[in-house]
């Protein structure tokens, strides 16, 4: 059990606090506050010349050709941990890592560790946070504040920005800021990746905290994340580059880190508790190398071509987001199936739309997202609910995770942990088994409207039936319920016993909860 912040405001917590504090925030608008000196344009590094990943790319390429990327999913939670570890620990010339959220418990701990050891052999180190989650408080084990970033950054191989910054730095200066420019500081960057010598990049859902790579005792995410070799890695380092030089980035505060020292891996040494976490220490049990998981690396690796998406980090007057239509163009697409796995769903009437023609000309179309049971947010949960009819009466089949999943055991949580109960984060869709994508964006308004997403579509028959297997046994009752309408025209549950008349929830808290955010609008979410 961890005693910061996170831990004590409860399991589905996280993205609820995060809400929140954009709420908190809401007031009416008056005139903005300055920004501090945008920071001198940088770019990303030409890819490697040399070292792991320049050879494992050559080995593609050779095999391949330079046209296309070897793409591999990371599916498991510990695999998504692992994995990471492994590119950053073989990182030779650049890490460049952009993240909503990095939470200071075990795994963000040990993987911002490992990457102020890449800085000491001369990586050169790159961090985009988002500045919201720059407001989580330090209690016994650091989240990532001012002082400590700026520690970090004073490391002379690595700098730090953050999105859509706070000029003032405390809680009530950003309550009062907010209260100013509630418009700006409310777009925030939802983005997720990490590309390691411009050769291989990490895409997907997951951010950096132990529910994302099963390491909590509350709950842990089922999630989802690709690794890429080849031109994905460029494409995904041309998104990193046009955030880290926007208008909307800043570098972190000069703090008071010269008083600390030297910057050295050993300068986060994990707390007691972290450290003595069963899942960490068995996962670095005996590891010196990762030559094993490389050597086999490249023949688990699926061919295909890559598009990386992305909103415009800024948003001038009039424009709106790419990635919701890029999304529905490559879901209008389909000519026989349609899976979607999304972990928050508030359709607008461009998606039902979308569902009725689609399913009007015989496509079949499936979604699975969270059940109120399985929900880590309940705000989101009370203004899906009214659209279950609706969406089942176009004809799609809508599916909801159950909390006791038979995956959670081994695509869930990561051995020793065993979580109370899995919620769902994934973003994936899979169009005709042939084309797919994997990113950061939900199905809601928040992600639609307000924040900035990220995403690959890859076209690759391999990796389309890979995932799609995948969507598909999540769908299965031993892993959610199956809504259907009854005789009598209302909303039932079905998995592996008698249908349900109303929404499985853990707890009655769960629902009373639901009642209430219901009362919000659902813009907010």
């Amino acid at each position: 059990m961890r005693s910061n912040l996170m831990s004590q405001l409860g399991p589905w917590s996280r993205r609820g606090f995060l809400l929140g504090a954009a709420l908190l925030l809401a007031a009416c608008a008056s005139a903005p506050l300055p920004l501090p000196p945008k920071p001198a344009l940088a770019y990303a590094a030409a890819p490697s010349a040399s070292g792991p990943l320049a050879e494992l790319e050559t080995l593609w390429t050779e095999k391949h050709g330079d046209k296309t990327s070897g793409f591999r999913l990371l599916e498991k939670n510990s695999e998504g941990l692992k994995w990471r570890l492994a590119l950053i620990d073989q990182a030779s010339h650049s890490l460049d890592l952009q993240y909503y959220v990095w939470f200071g418990d075990a795994s963000g701990q040990l993987l911002m560790a490992r990457v102020i050891a890449a800085a000491e052999r001369g990586v050169k180190v790159r961090m985009l946070f988002d500045d919201l989650s720059t407001m989580l408080r330090r209690m016994s084990s650091p989240e990532l504040r001012d002082d400590l970033l700026a520690h970090i950054d004073s490391h002379p191989n690595i700098q730090i920005r953050t999105f859509n910054a706070w000029q003032q730095r405390d809680w009530l200066g950003r309550v009062a800021e907010g209260a100013a420019d509630f418009e700006r500081l409310n777009r925030r960057m939802h983005n997720k990746q990490m590309i390691v010598d411009n050769r291989v990049a990490i895409i997907g859902g997951r951010n950096i905290g132990d529910e994302y790579f099963g390491l909590l005792a509350e709950f842990s995410f089922h999630d989802l994340d690709v690794l890429g070799v080849g031109p994905v890695a460029r494409q995904a380092s041309a998104v990193f580059d046009r955030y880290w030089n926007s208008d909307w980035v800043r570098a972190i505060p000069p703090g008071n880190s010269q008083s600390k020292g030297r910057v050295t891996p050993a300068s986060l040494e994990m707390p007691e508790a972290a450290a003595a976490h069963p899942a960490v220490q068995e996962l670095l049990a005996g590891r010196h190398s990762w030559a094993s998981e490389f050597a086999n690396l490249s023949p688990s690796l699926t061919q295909g071509r890559s598009e990386v998406h992305t909103d415009s980090p800024s948003r001038a007057a009039g424009t709106h987001n790419h990635m919701p239509e890029a999304f529905r163009a490559l879901m209008r697409s389909a000519q026989k199936e349609v899976l979607i796995t999304n972990a928050y769903i508030i359709p607008d009437a461009n998606f039902m739309s979308d569902l009725a023609e689609l399913n009007g000309r015989g496509v079949t179309v499936r979604i699975l997202t969270n059940s109120l049971a399985s929900h880590d947010v309940p705000a989101v949960n009370a203004h899906y609910e009214d659209w279950r009819k609706p969406i089942l009466l176009t004809g799609t089949q809508l599916y909801e995770l159950r909390p006791d999943a038979a995956i959670k055991a081994d695509f869930v949580d990561t051995p020793p942990v065993r979580s109370e109960f899995a919620g769902l984060h994934t973003k994936a869709m899979v169009i005709d088994q042939t084309r797919s994508f994997i990113g950061s964006m939900n199905l809601d308004p928040r992600s639609e409207v307000i924040n900035s997403e990220m995403g690959v579509i890859i076209e690759s028959p391999l990796l389309g039936a890979a995932l799609a297997t995948r969507m598909a046994r999540d769908m299965t009752a031993g892993n959610s319920w199956a809504l259907q309408l009854s005789p009598a025209n209302t909303v039932q549950w079905k998995s592996d016993g008698p249908a349900l008349d109303q929404a499985p929830a853990r707890s009655p808290w769960q629902r009373i909860q639901s009642w209430f955010f219901k009362l919000l609008p659902a813009s907010y979410y």
